[in-house]
């Protein structure tokens, strides 16, 4: 069932999607060479405690997985670029990181995930994290209302081609809203002018991830960290969206950047 917000609701899920916003732009910070991946966990474990949030990962057990999930944070290295189950690991120079985090507050959840490079940067690595990027502002340009998902799916995917990736489409986007994963599926390849149509209210995660030199994955023995399966390095834009008669208003803006998704996070107001 697809439930569609008023206007009251998606506020709701937009004081949710601050806090996102703000947890993930401190972690990039607190991210650096020697830190431990349980430091960004725990550190992320007490702003949610203080700020009277629920981790939507906690308790997480989908059909894969070896149980609960019991993390509050999604930490992918390097190959890594889902589910990476946190553990400790010292961060390394050059290391690609993808953070992914979920919380809901007062009773509206709101999902977002950012790409960086801890360190000194490798070019390959910043022109990837940049196509999930420009493939994230693409996917939610197309959010509009009379649109269909496969716009939002097909512009995600021209992206990736431009820049030379190929798209997996085993994981992808979801609506999001009163839980984590909600209808529809968001697909992060497909064709423009199908499937459901764009309706204000609908509030949906829109997340490109990309491989560098693969499509296909393969799941770690913990059964959470996907990687790519030849071992490139991967990475990993998300972003909580409402479609509104204005535009895709998006909710898990983060400080101090402006209009755009990834490092230009705003408020956008048709895209």
């Amino acid at each position: 069932m697809i439930e569609l917000k008023s206007a009251e609701e998606i506020d709701r899920m937009a004081v949710t999607g601050q806090f996102v916003g703000e947890l993930l732009a401190e972690l990039r910070e607190v991210a650096a060479v020697g830190v431990d991946l349980m430091d960004l966990e725990h550190h992320a474990r007490r702003r949610i405690k203080e700020r009277g949030a629920a981790s939507c990962y906690w308790d997480y057990t989908p059909s894969f997985g070896r149980g609960p999930f019991r993390n509050v944070l999604c930490l992918s290295v390097n190959d890594a670029v889902l589910h990476g189950l946190p553990h400790h690991y010292a961060l390394r120079d050059g290391d690609l990181l993808s953070i992914d985090m979920a919380v809901g507050i007062d009773g509206w959840v709101a999902d977002s995930a950012l790409s960086v490079i801890v360190g000194t940067p490798a070019p390959d690595d910043l022109k990837l994290i940049e196509a999930t990027e420009v493939a994230l502002e693409a996917g939610i340009d197309a959010a509009q209302a009379g649109n269909r998902i496969g716009d939002i799916s097909a512009a995600i995917a021209g992206v990736a081609g431009r820049y030379g990736y190929q798209v997996n489409n085993e994981f992808g986007g979801h609506g999001i809203g009163r839980t984590m994963h909600e209808a529809p599926h968001v697909p992060n390849t497909g064709r423009s002018g199908r499937g459901m149509k764009l309706k204000p209210g609908l509030t949906i995660a829109i997340e490109p991830w990309l491989c560098r030199g693969t499509d296909k994955i393969r799941f770690d023995e913990d059964g959470w960290t996907i990687r790519s399966a030849d071992g490139s390095r991967s990475a990993h834009s998300e972003h909580t969206v409402a479609i509104t008669e204005a535009g895709p208003q998006v909710l898990t803006r983060r400080p101090g950047h402006g209009s755009r998704p990834g490092d230009r996070t705003g408020q956008a107001a048709a895209g």
